[in-house]
């Protein structure tokens, strides 16, 4: 062994012992006749003394040592003079008798520190020198302990881990695939799996009756903050199970993993329709920590003033930000300017300042009188200080998403999100289809082998924009961080699906004819949920950002900046699959 200890467990108890330990240097620093290194691995950092007086040759070899040098030392720990309370080992040194330098180290492009001085591409580009940070690694042991932790859950109530192949059938019909050639099969493909969704279903009806997974994910999409090209799932699935079976189980996990990892008790979980969510927050996955609710002013405004873009709109809505009476102008322009931005996409934005001493200053002062304007006040429900804040547009849902975006920025602005307040709920409800101006056609709003509403399943064939779901998405904090529905185990009302979704019976035949098939020999009534790991881990952990907890992630090109992927293949490669590139210009 290299070593006797960690560099994170000495203590002054262990005063006196003579000790081995191996790690990095994190700093050194030379004071007279004697020289302090602090020496780092994954589990702390204990400082270690060179004593000239001691042995000259040891102190000079000390003073030659570069930051992230790996080295092994021998010494007797000692008790420290100048205690460092911040630090776990801070009451004790190791008085070094010995040392060996295993591995020389250039000077690192950036500090190996909480606080780098080291940019996102070029911590990225070393990432394996950025997981030597703290705040990194720390990242990735939580995820480490969450995946112990979801195993044993799901363990104990009786789920079976399956693994799915990676190597599958395309499935356009949702994400783009990322497909790979099949060298044996000339001009034929496999995809990577956007999900296990039919492996899973077909595992119920194999028997399995609860089954899980760790499993990695591929979409070819356009990447954001919470965004990669290949993720991890959570992937769960269950058999003779309805909604609230699935919801209560994993609402009991998620409280479970809360507890574990964060010391909080989660209440019951409130269930708030798409509808309802989409009415009073402008979104399906609402932030709940904070109030500013919607209010519908469209009556409110009927048969006042005579302000055009009003008068024409087909939605008026408003939220009202407490205290902000006080806002200045250029702050309100800022506000203006952020609506306005391609991201929002609204037209402009109305304000109404009821002023602490009682008095109304609006952007609408010409074409609304004061009673009229205390009028909405009322039906806004401020008070004196308030500032309402106001879109219009032609679309309601579309309006509602602007101004959910003018809502969390406002939130933003007000430190309203704090990430050590954890807010879920559960979205059920959804439309069963969603409307493709890409396509110019209804997709599925999940995946099409959703379960519609028992009750909704005659509008099927004349309005099936209307028919709900029998979807769930679990929510915490504005970020959808799971989903799931039941599953349809009927092969005609599978095939009723394709068809409603456009496919031709050949097509849906030659996509997903196996679990048609299989659904003919019995299928039981299942339902699944998905969360997302990645996500819940950056949630658990305080992090904007869903890279800083995958090991090797991609940049927002969808690019490996380390390992410089993805690449060109050697010409050999080419052909051995039997592909010519025809690159567009």
């Amino acid at each position: 062994m290299y070593r006797s200890n960690t560099c994170g467990e000495l203590r002054l108890s262990d005063a006196g012992k003579e000790v081995t330990l191996a790690g990095w240097v994190q700093r050194s620093r030379k004071m007279g006749g004697m020289t302090f290194v602090d020496l780092r691995d994954r589990y702390g950092i204990t400082q270690l003394v060179f004593n000239e007086a001691d042995d000259k040759d040891l102190c000079d070899a000390a003073n030659k040592l570069g930051r992230e040098f790996c080295i092994q030392i021998k010494g007797v720990v000692s008790e420290r003079q100048s205690k460092n309370p911040k630090m776990d080992t801070g009451d004790i040194e190791i008085l070094v008798k010995e040392l060996n330098v295993l591995s020389q180290s250039q000077t690192p492009p950036f500090t190996i520190e909480d606080n780098t001085d080291g940019g996102d591409d070029i911590r990225m580009k070393y990432r394996y020198l950025d997981l030597r940070r703290p705040a990194v690694r720390k990242n990735l042991e939580l995820r480490h302990r969450m995946c112990i932790l979801i195993r044993n859950f799901l363990d104990a109530q009786n789920f079976m881990e399956v693994e799915t192949p990676i190597l599958i059938g395309s499935t356009p019909e949702g994400a783009r695939d990322f497909v790979v050639p099949s060298r044996m099969n000339p001009g034929q493909f496999y995809a990577l799996p956007q999900s296990p969704q039919t492996l899973k279903q077909l595992l119920m009806v194999a028997g399995f009756d609860r089954y899980f997974q760790i499993a990695k994910c591929f979409r070819d999409e356009d990447l954001r903050a919470d965004r990669q090209p290949e993720f991890t799932q959570i992937d769960c699935e269950m058999s003779f199970v309805d909604q609230d079976d699935v919801i209560n189980l994993f609402e009991e996990m998620a409280r479970h993993l809360f507890k574990e990892i964060r010391g909080v008790e989660l209440p019951k979980l409130e269930q708030m329709t798409w509808h309802e969510a989409m009415r009073r927050f402008g979104s399906d996955k609402p932030d709940l920590r904070f109030g500013m609710e919607f209010v519908e002013l469209k009556d409110a405004f009927a048969g006042k003033g005579n302000f055009s873009v009003f008068d024409e709109a087909k939605y008026i809505g408003g939220i009202c930000v407490p205290g902000c009476a006080d806002y200045s102008r250029k702050q309100l322009n800022e506000l203006t300017d952020f609506v306005k931005r391609p991201q929002v996409g609204a037209k402009g934005l109305v304000y109404i300042k009821y002023n602490a001493d009682g008095t109304v200053k609006s952007s609408i002062d010409k074409f609304y009188s004061p009673e009229e304007l205390a009028e909405i006040k009322t039906v806004m429900g401020a008070k004196d200080g308030d500032l309402v804040l106001i879109l219009s547009g032609d679309n309601a849902n579309k309006t509602r998403i602007q101004l959910c975006s003018l809502r969390l920025e406002m939130g933003d602005r007000l430190g309203l999100r704090d990430k050590n307040v954890f807010k879920c709920l559960w979205i059920v409800d959804f439309p069963l289809f969603e409307w493709s101006d890409e396509e110019q056609r209804l997709m599925a709003t999940h995946h099409p082998f959703t379960m519609p509403n028992p009750d909704d399943i005659p509008l099927l064939d004349e309005h099936p924009e209307q028919v709900r779901a029998k979807a769930y998405d679990f929510v915490c904090n504005g970020i959808e961080v799971g989903g799931g529905s039941l599953r349809i185990h009927d092969t005609q009302l599978q095939e009723k699906m394709f068809e409603v979704l456009g496919f031709t019976p050949e097509r849906a035949e030659a996509q997903f004819g196996f679990l048609m098939n299989a659904f003919k020999y019995g299928a039981p009534p299942h339902a699944g949920l998905a969360f997302g790991l990645d996500r819940f881990v950056s949630i658990m952990a305080g992090l904007d950002s869903i890279r800083d907890c995958i090991a090797f992630p991609k940049n927002n090109s969808g690019r490996d900046v380390m390992l410089d992927a993805p690449s060109e293949l050697d010409p050999k490669q080419l052909d051995e699959l039997e592909i010519k590139l025809d690159l567009k210009d």
